[in-house]
């Protein structure tokens, strides 16, 4: 597994499509959550091809949020991505939006850690720190079982993610801290000059 663009042009990509604040915030996140995992699990060798993954996940979904997931082939190959990335940008929307099953760890990592990702960070931000750096799994757990908090993040998806991994959801919590609190401080400073 390989990338075709380097994380510059991966960046640049995805502002091309993406111009919100809080999307690019979202890729990023993913990225360093991404890069985390791939040195967490044993991947090192692949660690730039997962990060551009998870940085590119959601390219279509601003401009083309009724077609998230359907519109990312096209804008990727575009771009020159190649099919394992396209496939597996597109299987982390697997029964919601895309028929793309998520087959190798990798795609099953970003298919529980995206929706996560936005728990931990609406968590993060409701204390007095506004980081992730002080987040408690207790506390996230807290969140996880109040639907209406996050609503937007699917339950389901995360619990899903968690089995198809054979973590608990517990061990997904606590690996999907730690990968944002690894790559917190660098998003802080990328996103101020975005």
């Amino acid at each position: 597994m390989t990338s075709a663009l380097d994380r510059e042009q991966a960046l640049k990509l995805l502002k091309k499509y993406n111009k919100e604040p809080f999307h690019l915030l979202h890729g990023l996140t993913v990225e360093g959550v991404m890069r985390w995992y791939a040195k967490e699990l044993g991947y090192e060798q692949e660690e730039e091809f997962w990060g551009q993954t998870g940085l590119l996940h959601d390219i279509d979904f601003e401009l083309y949020p009724e077609e998230h997931c359907k519109k990312a082939p096209v804008l990727l190959e575009e771009a020159g991505i190649g099919e394992d990335m396209i496939h597996a940008i597109c299987s982390h929307g697997y029964g919601l939006c895309s028929d793309v099953e998520p087959v190798h760890e990798m795609e099953k990592v970003l298919f529980a850690a995206d929706e996560l990702t936005g728990l931990i960070g609406a968590a993060a931000r409701m204390r007095p720190s506004k980081s992730v750096m002080d987040l408690e799994v207790s506390s996230l757990k807290k969140k996880f079982k109040d639907k209406r908090f996050a609503a937007g993040c699917s339950r389901d998806v995360i619990l899903t993610g968690a089995e198809r991994l054979g973590w608990t959801l517990e061990e997904l919590m606590e690996k999907t801290i730690l990968a944002m609190r690894s790559c917190e401080t660098q998003i802080q400073k990328e996103m101020e000059c975005l």
